[in-house]
């Protein structure tokens, strides 16, 4: 058996993780932490969420920085502010044995820029941030990114599909030279791989985790017949089987999102809705509900979804099947995570079958009925 021992992370870090519970390294801590503590190189991970990839590089960047340089030398970059600040948090809870004082800052759209600007004037080893925010701070002189050494890409796949395609192009081209890029992807559409082939090394290494998987085993894919003016009664008679139970449902508009919020509240269940009108601080508020368990369901687009990391959850229910594939992996990836088990569930519609067979094909997996 593998220890973080074995791998080569330090004693102080080591102690950290026990206290989180992180006791055995996953299969891309496993091959990427010895790796990058080891050697300076490109890094490109094909891996999803969930799979641990917050220690797999965080771990390495930490034990990279020099606590007697006062400056950016590492910089983290994620497509939503739930997940910077998730990396942020995580690195903050790594260091807590350190002898001497790593400090990382988390930087993101929808707070105040003064707030922020005022936090880097600190010392900040790490910034951990959003494209558009990091460009718009280093465009202001606020940031310094010309000594970074450590370039991580999270999610890479997610940023792009977010429309941050121009800002990480601008924030790449900085300080080429003299920096190590590690991209993270769980899927590598053709912008990526220009990324990759425009701002890294031909010799990067490539890590692939459970590569036949495109969608996590532990997820069980399920499908329910029934009729367009059925579908809030089935959703009512799925949520009453489990109501120790927490998930979300899909839908595909903002609108659809809130109307079945209103519907379900009505009935009774503590849902809330999370659409891309909102406010930053309603969408904190709702999150935070949700990650303290009084909410049970969260209803959300794909879009309003990304980022959103909460463990436990046992199941997720499509209103309807996405337009896009990889939208499926996405809204699927929410359940079953760290290990656990959890079931993706699909209320079809006649005519709607094919579009079943059609992600089965291509994903791998297999949909089995569900009768209620």
């Amino acid at each position: 058996m593998t220890t973080f021992l074995d791998l080569g992370v330090q004693k102080s870090y080591i102690k950290a993780l026990k206290e989180l519970n992180i006791k055995t390294p996953t299969e891309i801590q496993q091959t990427v932490i010895p790796i990058l503590l080891e050697s300076k190189t490109d890094l490109i991970g094909l891996a999803q969420t969930g799979t641990g990839k917050t220690a797999a590089f965080g771990l390495p960047v930490l034990h990279a920085i020099d606590t007697n340089k006062a400056e950016v030398q590492a910089l983290i970059i994620a497509p939503t502010r739930e997940l910077v600040q998730q990396i942020q948090k995580q690195l903050f809870k790594f260091t807590k044995y350190n002898t001497t004082k790593i400090f990382a800052e988390g930087v993101y759209g929808g707070e105040k820029i003064d707030k922020q600007i005022k936090a880097l004037n600190r010392t900040t080893h790490i910034v951990v941030a959003t494209p558009g925010r990091l460009l718009d701070l280093v465009e202001r002189g606020a940031v310094d990114i010309s000594n970074v050494e450590t370039l991580v890409l999270d999610e890479a796949d997610e940023m792009l599909s977010m429309g941050f395609k121009e800002d990480l192009n601008k924030i790449l081209k900085y300080n080429t030279n003299k920096r190590n890029t590690w991209l993270f992807s769980a899927t590598m559409p053709e912008e990526i791989k220009r990324i990759i082939k425009t701002y890294m090394s031909p010799d990067a290494m490539r890590v692939e985790v459970n590569k036949n998987a495109l969608v996590n085993e532990n997820i069980s894919h399920h499908y329910i017949h029934t009729g367009l003016k059925d579908k809030l009664n089935m959703i009512i008679r799925i949520l009453d089987k489990r109501q120790d139970q927490r998930g979300i449902i899909f839908c595909r508009t903002k609108a659809g999102t809130k109307n079945l919020a209103q519907q379900l509240q009505h009935e009774g269940f503590a849902v809330a809705a999370l659409e891309g009108d909102m406010q930053q601080k309603e969408r904190d508020k709702v999150m935070r509900a949700f990650k303290n368990e009084s909410l049970q369901i969260l209803i959300s687009t794909d879009v309003s979804a990304r980022g959103i990391d909460v463990n436990n959850l046992a199941f997720v229910l499509h209103h309807q099947l996405p337009e896009q594939l990889e939208y499926y992996t996405h809204r699927s990836g929410r359940t079953a995570r760290a290990g656990k088990t959890g079931q993706s569930i699909a209320l079809i519609i006649p005519g709607e079958m094919q579009k079943v067979i059609d992600i089965q094909k291509a994903l791998g997996i297999t949909f089995k009925e569900m009768t209620l």
